[in-house]
């Protein structure tokens, strides 16, 4: 995403926000007619899940995460397709990589290092992710720690107790420090949204967040017993135009979470589509969180030029 382009932020407006309706059965409606209607198949189906290979922040944040595993799977990102498919395909191995490499921070000088020089970028979880239950001070170091040390995108978690108690205001406050403390990094706010109690909820922290100057809205950590859904995506994406239309601001989406196959992918790029159009479906707009979905792309690419879907050994660190 270019400088010129970030949000700017607005003041908090509660009209705004206490005025937000939500049709439930209209959006489950919605929901479920998007994987049937936006079926595409042969060198289209390629064309799109090459697409959302550029896209992917390709994530680890696991526990037995090491410097060797990460410089291994930032490596992918910057090659994350076989030459050999790439060349059947008749592509430049240079035209496919990853958005960006998603770490915790201590990790995020070894990505940092790792893709200088690439157009993939650093990506670091922050203030207290994924529950954000420390004190706002550390928060914001965490921030500043991450930036200093080679991050150029931070995905923050917001206090959920600010949104579950309707405090506006404070959750309003927290991600405007929060955006202060990114300097040049650009903030991507996390909602977990499995843990909020309505979609209601949903579409009013999205809007709260984007006013405080957020770059990017994305739906969960990963880290929930429900991640990002389909429901929940119609309702962010039509907050950002909502917000576009109001201000001029873009600001980017991003779901994360249970997006394993590729198929799911195409689903997300094409709701990202209809909903808001071409420009969205971009990586300066859309991004897509996910650890094994690089992997089944990459056996469907297979797939789709052998006939025959191959052993998952041949797709390491996807």
């Amino acid at each position: 995403m270019a400088a010129e382009s970030r949000n700017r932020g607005t003041p908090l407006d509660l009209e705004v926000i206490n005025s937000i309706r939500i049709n439930r059965s209209a959006l489950e409606r919605r929901a479920s007619s998007l994987p049937k209607r936006r079926a595409v198949k042969s060198d289209w189906q390629v064309a799109w899940m090459l697409h959302a290979i550029r896209c992917i922040d390709l994530t680890t944040l696991a526990g037995d995460d090491t410097p060797g595993r990460v410089l291994r799977i930032s490596q992918k990102a910057i090659r994350p397709i076989r030459t050999d498919l790439l060349s059947a395909l008749d592509l430049d191995v240079n035209t496919i990589h990853c958005a960006s490499v998603c770490v915790y921070h201590n990790m995020v000088e070894t990505v940092s290092k790792s893709v200088q020089g690439s157009p993939v970028g650093t990506c670091a979880v922050s203030t207290g992710f994924p529950a954000g239950h420390i004190p706002h001070h550390q928060k914001l170091e965490q921030i500043e720690a991450s930036v200093a040390a080679g991050a150029d995108e931070i995905d923050i978690v917001v206090s959920r107790s600010n949104v579950l108690r309707n405090d506006w205001q404070a959750l309003y406050d927290e991600v405007k420090d929060f955006r202060h403390s990114c300097g040049d990094a650009h903030l991507k706010t996390i909602l977990a949204t499995g843990e909020l109690a309505s979609l209601k909820q949903v579409a009013q922290a999205s809007q709260v967040c984007m006013m405080a100057g957020a770059d990017f809205i994305k739906t969960s950590t990963g880290k929930e017993s429900v991640n990002a859904t389909l429901p929940v995506g119609l309702v962010m994406a039509r907050a950002i135009r909502d917000f576009y239309e109001r201000t001029g601001n873009k600001v980017g989406f991003k779901p994360a979470g249970g997006i394993s196959k590729a198929k799911d992918a195409v689903t997300w790029l094409a709701m990202m589509k209809e909903e808001l159009g071409e420009e969205w479906m971009r990586p300066n707009l859309f991004r897509i969180g996910a650890s094994s979905l690089l992997g089944d792309i990459e056996r469907q690419l297979e797939f789709h030029l052998s006939g025959h879907y191959s052993a998952a050994n041949r797709h390491p660190m996807a």
